[in-house]
């Protein structure tokens, strides 16, 4: 009986950010050359930074509030489809699955990353410095900390 060949896995955690769609665009461009396969996860959280992240505008410019999980799936669905539709000469992007959990973004990637048994956490950086930084605090510093496996921060200016 031959065993087939495990396939190896880059976890990019998302935001749905710029810098989300340049750590995807990496982590295609990687997966490529080591023929891996690219998990996209999205951790389902509505920190007091950010409250209302999941809220969408409709059409009558009222805002409704949808359960956090459907709202995250439907922004899972266009992210990943902008970024095939952006990039279609990249075929680890097409062929990516997605993942959305719920828990504190931290834990639940580096979690995730040995759960999937990936072999790279490919993450999109913000870039924050100083005061903003100290007071929003790093996730990726603390996804770095925390794995026990490689992280690849993809650090990029901020687009205007």
């Amino acid at each position: 009986m031959v065993k087939k060949k495990d396939v190896n896995t880059l976890l990019v955690p998302v935001d749905f950010t710029s810098y989300s769609e340049e750590a995807l665009l990496f982590a295609s461009k990687l997966a490529g050359k080591l023929k891996a396969q690219i998990l996209v996860l999205h951790v389902i959280h509505d920190p007091a930074e950010a409250p209302g992240f999941y809220v969408k505008k409709m059409k009558k410019k009222k805002k409704f509030l949808r359960s956090m999980e459907e709202a995250a799936n439907e922004m899972m669905d266009e992210f990943i489809e902008k970024m095939r539709q952006t990039h279609p000469d990249q075929t680890p992007i097409k062929e990516a699955t997605t993942l959305l959990i719920v828990g504190t973004p931290t834990t639940r990637i580096v979690e995730i990353a040995e759960k999937k048994k990936a072999v790279m956490i490919v993450i999109g950086s913000h870039g924050r410095t100083g005061l903003s930084r100290l007071l929003v605090g790093s996730k990726v510093q603390q996804v770095v900390k925390l794995s026990s496996i490689p992280v690849t921060v993809v650090k990029t200016s901020p687009k205007s």
